[in-house]
């Protein structure tokens, strides 16, 4: 897979750049796209999960997390004492078990003091309990919360995916016993795996394509954010340590550094100059999209808005939009995930009254 990508992404590099900033042309505008609010009076939320009922379980970054039906949040008690929310850092992913309808399980991913750890909880009405304490810890921090990762996706068997961030420490991206900077492969009862993929800055959305493939989205610096396609065991060369010779944390390294790793993958889609702060992804699946259906949307925190990609089966990027409606209309925005009723649901990260909105097509 790894050549057939890398010469989607030359092809595209080609291209003309348009609207999307990136490395992709740019593709008309979406028409028929719908927003509305459904949950306002949040505070960061970054992560929905959608429970077999319909209803949406949601984490806010200062440590909380709240039930979502009909409009309505309601908190939910749960032990949540341990986690330390400062700077990027706090409560963040979570993933609803798939057994969830007979186990009652979801996975949280969150910062203590000590580490970025994973707890799994037993949901019992508006009352969560953990029952794995923790499922994985020892994942780094940094004490300010920078570069926490935290991102948690379920592959197509059911495994459990873990974007973390490098921390901002320089050698973590290369360093293959260092957990900073990788997409990690973890058993979703017990915990154990490892490393899937190093050399990565700060992954913050995990997309799985009904094929199983494995999209990324990841901070760039000053530029060149990234839409990744993983493969196993392969290296996405970033490394601000410059091979250790670099005096602290050197971010005027490239993101997929091709000069020092010739066998790096490349990215499949990079914005360039400037930066969007791509955040969480998600495909676009169902009857109600149209020719939508199959589109990668990646929300972007700087850049206050959606990107629709359309991808080739191979991995690559053909094109980018962006619906009018969610560019800079609603501030920064973050968590993003597909509802049963097909529709796209994101959350706003602006800090005071932030909201779920509803997006859908006719």
């Amino acid at each position: 897979m790894r050549r057939v990508v890398g010469f989607a992404a030359v092809l595209l590099l080609a291209g003309c750049s348009g609207a999307s900033g990136g490395d992709a042309p740019a593709a008309d505008a979406p028409e028929g796209i719908r927003v509305e609010v459904v949950a306002a009076g949040l505070e960061h939320p970054w992560e929905i999960g959608f429970l077999p009922d319909g209803r949406m379980l949601v984490t806010e970054r200062p440590g909380r997390l709240v039930l979502v039906d009909g409009g309505r949040s309601t908190p939910v008690r749960a032990e949540l004492g341990d986690v330390v929310a400062r700077g990027e850092g706090g409560l963040m992913g979570l993933v609803v078990h798939p057994d969830f309808a007979t186990s009652k399980r979801f996975t949280t991913c969150f910062n203590t003091a000590q580490d970025v750890r994973l707890v799994t909880f037993e949901l019992d009405g508006t009352e969560a309990r953990r029952v794995r304490d923790p499922l994985r810890a020892g994942l780094p921090s940094n004490p300010s919360g920078r570069h926490s990762g935290c991102r948690l996706a379920l592959d197509e068997a059911g495994g459990l995916l873990v974007g973390t961030g490098d921390t901002a420490k320089a050698s973590a991206p290369q360093d293959r016993d260092d957990l900073g900077g990788k997409v990690l492969k973890l058993d979703l009862a017990t915990g154990e795996g490892g490393v899937l993929t190093y050399g990565h800055r700060n992954v913050q959305g995990i997309a799985v394509r009904a094929d199983g493939t494995v999209f990324t989205a990841e901070h760039g610096p000053d530029v060149d954010d990234e839409v990744n396609v993983l493969e196993p065991g392969a290296n996405y060369g970033w490394d601000p340590s410059r091979g250790g010779t670099a005096d602290g944390y050197d971010e005027g390294v490239p993101m997929t550094d091709l000069e020092r790793f010739p066998d790096a993958v490349p990215a499949v889609w990079s914005s360039g100059s400037p930066t969007e702060a791509i955040c969480d992804a998600v495909f676009l699946t169902g009857e109600r999209w149209g020719d939508l259906d199959g589109t990668l949307a990646v929300t972007a925190l700087k850049g206050s808005k959606v990107l629709f990609f359309t991808v080739t089966a191979e991995g690559g990027v053909h094109s980018v939009s962006i619906p009018e409606e969610l560019d800079g209309t609603h501030g920064r925005l973050r968590g993003a995930a597909l509802g049963p009723d097909q529709a796209l649901y994101l959350t706003t990260s602006n800090g005071s009254d932030d909201k779920i909105l509803k997006v859908a097509r006719g």
